[in-house]
């Protein structure tokens, strides 16, 4: 695969995209993203003075902690780099996630519509993302 992009991560990032896009029209959502990136430019600039880590590596380290992923490749040699990353995971993950889940809502949510739309229509269900009828009983579920 190298340096090609395939067509399905394009189609999925335009869609985040404009969702994104959507998104920033609310208030609310903006106060999120304005929050998560303050949140990661605190970890990113502690990082950088208290660990001694270049810049990249710093704000890799702030947003793989605050994901959860912890590949474990960087770590905090310091006690106050390790105390800090404590408490940075116990208040950065919930605005990281507070700020993902409206994406994720948005998206589930107009993907929702669209079903509901074919349905009226009385149009088979072109939502290659919908394996065996998931989102129709999930939505039914509502």
């Amino acid at each position: 695969m190298g340096g090609k992009i395939t067509i399905p991560f394009l189609f999925t990032f335009l869609m985040f995209m404009k969702t994104l896009g959507t998104l920033l029209k609310d208030p609310k959502f903006r106060s999120l993203l304005y929050l998560a990136v303050l949140t990661l430019s605190v970890g990113t600039f502690f990082y950088h003075r208290v660990e001694g880590w270049r810049w990249l590596d710093s704000f890799y380290f702030s947003v793989i902690t605050l994901a959860t992923v912890g590949y474990g490749d960087l770590a905090p040699k310091t006690d106050t780099g390790k105390i800090f990353t404590v408490l940075y995971i116990f208040t950065g993950l919930g605005i990281l996630l507070g700020f993902v889940n409206p994406i994720g809502e948005y998206i589930i949510d107009k993907r929702f519509k669209m079903m509901e739309k074919n349905k009226i229509e009385g149009k088979k269900s072109e939502n290659k993302f919908d394996f065996f009828g998931y989102l129709e009983r999930l939505r039914e579920k509502k």
